[in-house]
């Protein structure tokens, strides 16, 4: 394996474990500004922090927000470090983000602050040479189910929180979800670790909180208005199973959303190898078309 893939694979996997290593700071290329530990807003007095990676220049540039992996309860923005770099020297103002945690921050307070990262970066847009109208938003695993949540509910006020920047849009552009789940009320028995996660995740297990499983599940808040998306997801995923990708592109199709499925044959959760940079080459070509076509 090259050392370009390794790297690759190595992101692809992280992102989505359970908890994170620590990690050093990734080479930075004298093309690239890098920013660490920024906090972007203090739900609960967590000081919740960012990582950024900028092209060095005056922009704007278009922006992706990466949203980690860990089951809603573990996993680290540090995973994404080397990722975010890629990222900037590609023309992209790239972000990573730290949210709050199951079991003690339950469900929608991981949507809360990723809406506000958004509405932080829209109002940090000239700081960073960010482009507003041009943000987009990934994730893998739990942090795929985080970024699709953005996509399909970019005019829900309820789920907006009290995170700073009210004035700002959360709305993103477009997403790239990385086996995250539509649907978590069809996960039980399709996934290795559902009955654990979720519970924490919900407060309780479906048959007592069914309701929390419908309102959390992306599936269920597909309206026309949803951005457009790109799913990957392996075939052998044991803990996100293929077909929830499967029925979360039908859905956007079937609301005039532009989806696709980029559907890996045999790959199981967390990238490795051909499969990582298969996976790379699909998110960075999708985020090209929507944010720097115009």
């Amino acid at each position: 394996m090259t050392r370009r893939l390794a790297s690759i694979a190595f992101a692809f996997v992280l992102c989505s474990a359970a908890p994170a290593l620590a990690q050093k700071d990734p080479p930075v290329p004298d093309t690239v500004t890098w920013e660490r530990n920024i906090e972007y807003t203090n739900p609960d007095n967590q000081h919740l922090q960012a990582n950024i990676a900028r092209p060095k220049g005056d922009g704007p540039f278009p922006c992706v927000l990466f949203i980690h992996g860990g089951g809603f309860r573990a996993g680290s923005r540090e995973s994404y470090n080397a990722q975010i770099i890629r990222m900037a020297e590609k023309g992209y103002v790239a972000v990573t983000v730290s949210y709050r945690l199951a079991p003690k921050y339950p469900f929608p307070a991981a949507i809360h602050d990723a809406k506000a990262a958004v509405r932080w970066l829209r109002a940090n847009a000239k700081k960073y040479g960010i482009d507003a109208d041009r943000i987009g938003v990934s994730g893998g695993s739990a942090g795929g189910h985080l970024a699709q949540f953005l996509a399909v509910t970019g005019d829900v006020k309820e789920f907006e929180g009290d995170g700073g920047n009210p004035t700002q849009s959360s709305k993103v552009k477009c997403v790239v979800n990385v086996y995250g789940p539509s649907d978590f009320t069809k996960s039980y028995g399709k996934s290795v670790d559902a009955a654990e996660v979720l519970p924490l995740f919900l407060g309780g297990n479906l048959e007592k909180a069914r309701p929390a499983h419908i309102r959390s599940s992306p599936l269920y808040w597909v309206t026309p208005n949803a951005a457009p998306t790109l799913c990957i997801h392996g075939t052998e995923d044991k803990y996100v199973a293929f077909e929830q990708a499967e029925w979360m592109v039908d859905k956007l199709k079937a609301a005039n959303v532009e989806a696709e499925l980029l559907k890996l044959e045999g790959a199981g959760h967390g990238f490795k190898g051909k499969d990582a940079e298969t996976a790379e080459k699909a998110m960075i070509a999708f985020f090209d078309k929507h944010l720097k076509a115009k």
